[in-house]
């Protein structure tokens, strides 16, 4: 089939509706009748895009997972655009992985029943693993450049770095999807999340950029 702006707009929102009904209603909701009512299409409309359920599937997993990424780009590229250090830069980035409002805990939900389909699902799981791949890269770059303008000490690992980072923003999203005004001590979790992140940067970011001075 062609690929006209149409055409992608079209599948943008097929998936945009499978999004919404597995945040929603879970994975078992999102049969091709329902997608298709949600979308406002018709069911041939909709397998006129997407030859079977697990190819749509797929690709609105793909395309959240994409939209997430993109933020984080625009962050950064804002970021070096105002000549923020790479510490402050990440500390902007990081939390847009976090359920702290209504669409971000509905990625969330999206996500994690993704991750849950992967454990039998080999398409699904691969999916999975190069998103997480592409964010530890994306972090290990960031660590890599920050050797480079003097934030980072010269004996750090970046693939460790972004391995414990991820692993972190990973196991503060469980917590704070379940329980985001839970207190910690005087706080509340979404602050000490905040404040963990903060601390952990400070400490594997603890030089200054020489390219702004």
């Amino acid at each position: 089939m062609p690929r006209t702006a149409d055409h992608d707009l079209r599948r943008t929102q097929i998936a945009a509706a499978v999004q919404h009904l597995i945040s929603h209603a879970g994975f078992e909701a999102a049969t091709m009748a329902a997608v298709a009512r949600e979308a406002g299409f018709s069911v041939g409309l909709v397998q006129h895009y997407f030859a079977s359920k697990d190819e749509l599937l797929v690709f609105a997993y793909e395309r959240m997972a994409a939209d997430q990424l993109a933020r984080v780009a625009d962050l950064v590229a804002e970021g070096e655009a105002a000549q923020q250090p790479i510490r402050a830069i990440l500390l902007r980035c990081m939390p847009q992985l976090w359920p702290l409002d209504e669409a971000r805990r509905g990625e969330y939900r999206v996500g994690r029943i993704f991750r849950a389909r992967s454990l039998d699902n080999p398409t699904i799981a691969e999916v999975a693993r190069q998103t997480a791949g592409i964010i530890r890269a994306q972090i290990a770059r960031a660590v890599t450049n920050g050797k480079a303008c003097g934030e980072v000490e010269q004996n750090t690992s970046a693939e460790l770095a972004a391995v414990e980072l991820a692993a972190l923003i990973e196991g503060l999203a469980d917590d704070l999807y379940r329980e985001p005004q839970r207190p910690v001590d005087e706080q509340s979790l979404t602050e000490a999340a905040e404040t963990i992140l903060e601390t952990r940067l400070t400490a594997l970011f603890p030089g200054e950029c020489r390219h702004y001075r």
